[in-house]
């Protein structure tokens, strides 16, 4: 999708409306700040008040997420292409996402064990060498935690017998065994347990 056509087709559509920014925010609960964004490229209206912002502007959602009015002949062209540049979008940042948690992942590790060796060689033996490692293992946690929830933001996990794709929630993939990004899950369609592996969608 394109933010700056889009933005230039709601302040086109706003204007033929014979609105102003401060009405059109004031219509839809908002401040003239986020339509100001909006009509710049620098923001996309929110998903809760898109049709809402259809319905004043007197335009279908398929023609603001186009940025432009759609001829009837041309409608389901357009639609087929307005569908995949939706999943292109989503699937490049599935993919950021997905990069960003291997990053923490291997920034964490690195971290954790130049701490574990600095603990072990300049820290003597005792009761504050002990404090030292474990406070290490407990700061380790936090961003695992936090790539944990990346990991379940994207795509799904591929049910090993009857292919089913499972959307866990985080705390059901907290407590599944795993290996790597391959988790121990029920599946919902056969009721069986089994090593799901990661998709991404």
């Amino acid at each position: 999708m394109n933010q700056i056509k889009i933005g230039r087709f709601i302040a086109a559509c706003r204007k033929q409306a014979n609105l102003t920014q401060l009405q059109l925010a004031d219509k839809l609960h908002i401040t003239d700040k986020a339509i100001s964004k909006w009509e710049r490229g620098i923001a996309m209206p929110d998903t809760s008040i898109m049709l809402e912002l259809c319905d004043i502007l007197n335009i279908s959602v398929n023609e603001l997420l186009s940025g432009e009015r759609i001829i009837m002949e041309n409608k389901n062209e357009k639609n087929q292409q307005l569908l995949l540049d939706m999943a292109k979008e989503l699937e490049g940042k599935n993919k950021t996402i997905w990069t960003t948690m291997w990053v923490i992942m291997g920034v964490s590790m690195t971290a954790l064990f130049a701490g574990l060796f600095l603990a072990a060689f300049l820290i003597p033996e005792g009761v504050w060498q002990l404090v030292a490692i474990l406070g290490l293992c407990v700061v380790f946690l936090i961003p695992c935690f936090y790539a944990l929830k990346l990991e379940v933001s994207v795509g799904a996990y591929k049910c090993k017998n009857c292919g089913h794709e499972i959307v866990p929630t985080y705390t059901q993939a907290l407590n599944a065994m795993h290996m790597g990004t391959t988790r121990y899950l029920k599946c919902p369609k056969c009721q069986r347990r089994t090593w799901c592996k990661k998709v991404l969608k």
